[in-house]
């Protein structure tokens, strides 16, 4: 009874063993790239002589029906494969025979295996590429009809100046369009293929990286089979690129759920991308942008996951970067939904302009444009005009008026300085001549946000 405990036993702890041992049930998602880079591999062997070309010929019509395999769904992944790789060799070997014993000549699991990640990884970054562009585009579209909306600016939370919406919008617009550029950026940086490296140091067979390289759209070889192999640098790029634009999502995310809120009612989401209350019928809640602003937190503990994973690792290969891959697919993922959804969301949505136009006369937001008249017309010191300023907006607050609301009595009786004030200041103190007056490059006046729609325009049509 005892040996057939102890051999229970043993095979429990055999089975525990290869569950965390294997990493077929997530690398699978690497199957394309790996047969992918196995028939570039098996062509630049042909090319050497080291594979006949019937040999070739029979393992690439062999790759090619073990992935039509797996997309249709025949294809049974199992413990016993350990990875993606042994799987498809595996079930290559079952098809053709000796010729699929041979494919794994000139290189290892681990050249291999930072290929099929490298592939991956950049593939991604293409298809994030096309998706930002497309939500910034969307925000250049909305913006567009949105250039003489007022919206109060704010610092703090505050009301602090006078804006247009679409100058608003255009804000994210800018930090999406630089989220499309670390992800061009990154891609350049890391396309350069690994496989040739083998384990560590090279291999002593007579290949062709230049080929193999060319083959897989890579820019060249990598140059240094050490490093090659224990590289993840591209992985923690995408994870770091991710999380940053997930960042800038969550900021919008938080501005929609204010902005659709009782206290704001700038925006009405569509009711598809907003749910009522369980026990409120009269509630609706903004759960989508809740999720987006959520989700960035779990993308960011990816990042310092593989992070963690790397920073002690000594070259070359360790079996901790197994460890890589299900971070980057979970958060590629959650970066493909949420550009998605958040693309629907801004298309969608319904700017109630009264409300936001009604809102920039709390807060006195053209006092600065009152400052700024008393030191260009009068030509007074700014510290003197500020404090100029602030009676008016008390004068404003003892009458529960906005300074944009005041006569030119109320505003020369504020102060004995003021008293022989030019009425002119009454049209600067107006709030949409205030948003019109701030013409500088990057300002808010309708002429300026125009151009930089016509900017975004050329950058969306290249």
């Amino acid at each position: 009874m005892a040996n057939q405990n102890n051999q229970i036993l043993k095979n429990t702890n055999a089975q525990i063993l290869d569950e965390f041992n294997a990493s077929i049930m997530f690398d699978k998602e690497l199957y394309a790239q790996d047969i992918r880079g196995s028939i570039a591999h098996s062509q630049m062997l042909a090319e050497q002589g080291i594979l006949t070309v019937e040999e070739q010929k029979a393992i690439e019509t062999g790759l090619l029906q073990v992935k039509n395999e797996i997309e249709s769904g025949e294809f049974k992944f199992s413990l016993a494969y350990e990875d993606i790789h042994m799987a498809v060799e595996t079930r290559l070997t079952e098809i053709v025979g000796e010729p699929g014993k041979r494919l794994h000549t000139a290189r290892s699991r681990n050249d291999q295996v930072a290929t099929d990640f490298r592939l991956y990884v950049q593939d991604k970054s293409l298809s994030i590429k096309a998706q930002l562009k497309q939500l910034v585009d969307t925000f250049v579209d909305v913006a567009s009809k949105h250039t003489t909306t007022l919206i109060p600016g704010m610092t703090h939370l505050q009301h602090a100046q006078p804006l247009n919406f679409g100058y608003h919008l255009l804000a994210y617009a800018n930090m999406f369009k630089r989220d499309f550029e670390r992800f061009e950026s990154s891609y350049e940086r890391n396309n350069y293929c690994p496989l040739g490296s083998a384990a560590l140091a090279g291999t002593p067979h007579n290949i062709n990286r230049e080929s193999t390289s060319q083959k897989l759209g890579f820019n060249s070889p990598t140059t240094h089979a050490m490093d090659t192999v224990s590289d993840r640098d591209f992985a923690l790029e995408i994870l770091f690129n991710i999380s940053t634009a997930m960042m800038h999502i969550s900021r919008i995310a938080e501005e929609l759920i204010l902005w659709s809120s009782y206290e704001f009612q700038f925006v009405r989401m569509s009711d598809e991308y907003a749910t009522t209350s369980s026990i409120m019928p009269q509630k609706k809640n903004p759960d989508v942008p809740e999720l987006l602003r959520g989700k960035t937190g779990r993308v960011y503990g990816n990042l310092i996951s593989l992070l963690t994973v790397m920073k002690g690792l000594p070259l070359a290969y360790n079996k901790d970067t197994q460890e890589d891959k299900e971070g980057v697919f979970d958060s590629v993922k959650t970066m493909e939904i949420s550009i998605s959804i958040l693309n629907e969301v801004i298309k969608t949505m319904i700017v109630n302009v009264d409300k936001m136009q009604n809102a920039c006369k709390i807060g006195h937001l053209s006092a600065t444009d009152f400052a700024d008249y008393l030191v260009q017309k009068q030509n007074m010191p700014f510290r003197t005009a500020y404090y100029l300023t602030k009676d008016v907006v008390a004068k404003a607050n003892s009458l529960n008026k906005d300074i944009s609301e005041l006569n030119i009595d109320e505003i020369r009786s504020s102060n004995e300085e003021l008293k022989d004030i030019n009425e002119e200041i009454l049209m600067f103190l107006d709030l949409r001549n205030s948003m019109n007056a701030r013409t500088s490059l990057g300002g808010t006046s309708t002429s300026q946000t125009l151009s930089q729609i016509e900017v975004f325009k050329e950058w969306l049509n290249k």
